[in-house]
């Protein structure tokens, strides 16, 4: 199925492919034990991530940050502060796992090159994503952030920058919208770019708002 269609784009699976029937705490807890990035990591690994089979809403993400990496926390610092602004909400319901899953294409932070943080490695998303993804059932908004993100979830259905992607964010559907990233960082991005406050920040807390009011 598509991202149209509020489903991810697919990937391969992996080498969790074979374990199908994995319940989801068994599942989170294999990838915070995850190891396989270690040698190329520049600090120790520390899987970042948040979800429950109940979450209505996934931020989906490209890789934790310094700061991230530091508390364990997703999303604990400037770049969430952002985009809990974007979404309309606090930090108490953005945190509550039964309502808003957290999954990046690498759990752990991937460390900082000349341009910042470098891309999350793919190996990541293609061992475990398969056999995550399928446990989140009840997904009715999936927030897709940053170019690389965009890239990996979106497939041949991300345009060819993140601006034409985000601009075109209409024609994904009721049940995603693409994103740029909130880090400071694209402070300039944000300032060449207003049509994107004016009008996809409304949206995103209008279908952030329609979600969170859903009750099972």
């Amino acid at each position: 199925m598509s991202a149209r269609s509020g489903v991810w784009n697919e990937r391969p699976p992996g080498i969790i492919r074979a374990l199908p029937m994995t319940r989801l705490n068994e599942l989170v807890t294999r990838i915070r034990a995850c190891r396989l990035c270690e040698a190329e990591l520049p600090n120790a690994p520390r899987p970042v991530l948040q979800v429950s089979a109940s979450a209505r809403i996934l931020v989906a993400g490209q890789a934790p940050g310094r700061l991230v990496h530091l508390s364990g926390v997703p999303f604990d610092d400037p770049s969430g502060d952002r985009l809990r602004e974007w979404m309309g909400i606090d930090r108490e319901v953005f945190y509550d796992a039964g309502r808003i899953a957290i999954v990046p294409m690498a759990f752990c932070y991937p460390g900082t090159g000349p341009n910042g943080d470098l891309p999350p490695p793919p190996r990541c998303a293609a061992t475990w994503h398969g056999a995550l993804r399928p446990k989140l059932r009840k997904l009715g908004l999936t927030l897709v952030i940053g170019l690389h993100a965009q890239r990996h979830w979106l497939g041949e259905q991300a345009e060819d920058t993140l601006t034409a992607t985000v601009a075109a964010w209409e024609r994904f559907g009721p049940a995603v919208l693409p994103l740029p990233h909130p880090s400071p960082r694209n402070n300039r991005w944000f300032q060449h770019n207003p049509w994107f406050e004016r009008d996809v920040v409304p949206e995103v807390r209008r279908r952030v708002a329609a979600q969170l009011a859903v009750s099972d």
